[in-house]
């Protein structure tokens, strides 16, 4: 497989808007798949405080060619003044998985 893949994580806090982005990206091809998990507790700081929030994480299954589209889609349609976008390489898995994650993102 010459495709790089990579997933992509943001985080947000509702969950209609996690399925909204989830859904939004993967209509627009720029990920195969998304998962969004369950809610969790962040604790985090903003603007010299600690804040406590629930939060679904959004992994959106891309390559690494559709990436910057993708982050540029997210930055736009996220409701935080700084989401977590964070890249994780996939180092293997199946050639039929991996397969299908670039063949479902491709823009031809």
């Amino acid at each position: 497989m010459a495709t790089e893949i990579v997933i992509a994580q943001t985080t947000i806090d509702d969950e209609q808007k996690a399925q909204t982005l989830a859904l939004g990206a993967v209509e627009a091809r720029l990920a195969a798949c998304a998962h969004i998990d369950a809610p969790f507790t962040a604790i985090y700081r903003w603007k010299g405080s600690v804040e406590t929030a629930k939060e679904w994480r959004i992994s959106f299954k891309t390559t690494s060619e559709r990436l910057p589209e993708l982050a540029a889609w997210v930055a736009e349609h996220h409701s935080y003044d700084v989401p977590e976008w964070i890249t994780l390489p996939v180092a293997g898995g199946s050639d039929a998985y991996l397969t299908w994650v670039a063949e479902e993102t491709a823009t031809d």
